[in-house]
């Protein structure tokens, strides 16, 4: 095999029993004891950090730049276009309106990096997958009829979305049917199931909930401000831990690491933005219960992808599948898992759906929420190639796509404009991809 047909396979660290990847392993192994190989090393000054940080951004290595870069022109355009945008009732609303979006687009990650690089793996149905088990939910919460518990509802509405992952899957894997074809034709079946059980339990094809506590999942907020000031230092917290504990772990198998006043920096920030946005929420409503269960979903799906041997086979195939084949994973297995979790938050994310529009109907599918799905997973900077991408993009991605939406709504643009918009900021976030894997790959770094 080639170094870069082996770049994923796992090796592990005889110190501390700890499984790295390749690029890892090369570096300990060229640092030697009490030594740091390769790019800003611990005894790296911060202006050297920078320094080699920009030669990675010019060489496509982009990180979450696209993100911050277009978040800001966002907030200067429609801030500046649009009085009510930057308010804090406006700042809740987009919380509120961007979950959906950020629950499927989870899902939607791990389909895109399961890609081989060559053919782009995708769920065309996961709308209407959302739509079948959001509607599923609302049929059988019915009072009487049947009457189901709301935490029962759910788990069916889970159960059936994973289910139908599973069925995808196995027709992908098994009997060699592209993710295109397959999906395609589960978009056509699945939206026929919606148009089905809303018409056949009501001529209006319009289905509202009864149970008060399914419509809080996405409607209820924390009234009492020092929720919000706990759940801000929670996140700071955490983030702290997990960027304290990387340095100290990486520092002593002698690997690259981030200088410690960038590190104490980047915490700075998250606790500027976190406290920052649980103030706004306070002056208003308070922080939305959903955003505190995308939160949990986003930090959960974050560790297994990143600290666990499944997330980095999923990254492994991703980058090459007969790579990863030769490693002894198996590929099927992984890209059958991966469909089975995207069918599970198909159904997370049509729970809060319904949740939000505290109903069901024929069209809860419609428009364009695929389209915003995708578009937030590759604008949060998610690779169509495979193999590239995080879980915390969902929430960028979808930030991004539910504040243009938004923006565009205050200032009372066509249903036209907002969908050229919104596919020329797709394209825009595709060709980002497209000329930054291209640079890697002269550079040698693909």
């Amino acid at each position: 095999m080639s170094d870069d047909d082996i770049r994923d396979v796992e090796f592990v660290d005889e110190a501390t029993g700890e499984v790295l990847g390749i690029d890892d392993a090369n570096q300990a192994a060229l640092a030697g004891p009490g030594r740091t190989a390769g790019f800003a090393g611990p005894t790296s000054g911060v202006k050297e950090y920078l320094r080699q940080r920009w030669d990675s951004v010019k060489a496509g290595e982009l990180g979450s730049l696209p993100i911050i870069v277009g978040l800001i022109v966002i907030v200067l355009v429609f801030g500046t276009l649009e009085d009510q945008f930057l308010t804090s009732r406006n700042f809740t609303n987009v919380l509120l309106q961007m979950a959906p979006i950020a629950f499927l687009a989870i899902g939607i990650i791990f389909i895109l990096l399961i890609a081989d690089g060559e053919v782009v793996t995708i769920d065309l149905s996961v709308a209407f997958v959302a739509a079948t088990c959001g509607t599923v939910l609302v049929l059988l919460q019915r009072p009487d009829d049947p009457g189901w518990p709301w935490w029962a509802a759910i788990l069916a509405a889970l159960l059936l979305g994973t289910a139908i992952g599973l069925l995808h899957a196995l027709i992908i894997t098994k009997l060699g049917v592209p993710s295109f074809v397959t999906t395609l034709a589960g978009f056509l079946v699945w939206s026929g199931v919606v148009l089905w059980l809303t018409l056949d339990f009501t001529d209006a094809g319009f289905i509202r909930i009864q149970d008060q506590r399914l419509v809080d999942l996405a409607n209820k907020f924390f009234e009492d401000d020092w929720v919000g000031w706990a759940l801000g230092a929670a996140v700071v917290a955490v983030y702290a831990l997990i960027r304290l504990n990387d340095l100290r772990s990486r520092a002593a198998r002698g690997l690259t690491s981030t200088p410690f006043p960038i590190v104490m920096a980047q915490i700075v920030g998250v606790a500027v933005l976190s406290f920052g946005a649980v103030a706004i929420a306070n002056s208003d409503r308070g922080v939305p219960l959903v955003t505190l269960i995308l939160g949990l979903f986003l930090a959960f799906w974050t560790f297994i992808v990143s600290k666990t041997r499944f997330g980095r086979h999923i990254y492994a195939v991703g980058g090459s599948p007969e790579a990863a084949r030769r490693a002894g994973i198996s590929v099927d297995n992984i890209r059958i898992a991966c469909f089975m979790i995207n069918g599970f938050m198909a159904g997370v994310g049509g729970t809060i759906l319904v949740s939000r529009l505290r109903s069901t109907s024929s069209n809860i599918a419609g428009g364009n929420l695929l389209l915003e799905v995708i578009a937030a997973a590759v604008i949060g900077g998610v690779s169509l190639f495979g193999g590239s991408g995080r879980i915390i993009a969902a929430f960028y991605g979808a930030l991004v796509i539910t504040s243009i939406k938004n923006g565009m709504e205050l200032m009372g643009l066509s249903s036209g404009f907002k969908f050229i918009i919104t596919g020329i900021v797709l394209l825009l976030a595709v060709l980002v991809d497209s000329i930054s894997k291209r640079r890697r790959t002269q550079r040698g770094l693909a």
